[in-house]
């Protein structure tokens, strides 16, 4: 169901990533996708985006300030039928100003996460890439959900690297 799997929480130095009480932190790749400083369009979810971003490869990533990247987790999921995920950002960016946003994770998705990552305070916050960004939440049904979405050939499925938004 995820690959790499950390079987135990990890430390060590380190923002946590692995099996948690209730769930499991992924950790952020170091691959991103930053507005290209030359854009003064308007972000469009609609539109083609491959043009107003620019993908950055980094051992450390400064977010600037009101400002917000897109990365991708380390880990491969692939979620069961029966299983929905709910995600939450780790509190130690949290309490920087730092907020993740991911959508659940449904029945029978498949792939790397595409996450945003937003810095809402007024200084910029160091992102580490390879730690822990997020917790998983795993919520189990007594029976598997009714159309899936694999079954409904959802736009995300199978996803590899950052994928901006698609209609």
């Amino acid at each position: 169901m995820i690959e790499p799997f950390e079987p135990s929480q990890v430390r060590d130095g380190k923002i946590s990533y692995g099996t948690s009480s209730y769930g499991y932190d992924f950790r952020i790749s170091n691959e991103f996708k930053v507005l290209r400083s030359d854009n003064a369009g308007i972000i469009d979810p609609k539109a083609d985006q491959s043009q107003i971003y620019q993908t950055i490869t980094t051992d450390e990533m400064i977010l600037k300030p009101r400002s917000f990247v897109l990365a991708n987790t380390v880990e491969r999921f692939r979620i069961p039928r029966n299983i929905i995920t709910i995600c939450y950002g780790k509190s130690t960016y949290a309490r920087c100003g730092v907020l993740v946003n991911v959508t659940p994770f449904e029945p029978e998705w498949e792939g790397h996460a595409t996450i945003s990552i937003v810095n809402t305070s007024d200084v910029p916050v160091r992102i580490y890439p390879g730690e822990g960004i997020g917790q998983l939440l795993f919520l189990e049904s007594n029976a598997p959900c009714k159309t899936s979405y694999a079954d409904k050939q959802g736009k995300y499925q199978a996803q590899v690297g950052l994928t901006t938004a698609k209609v």
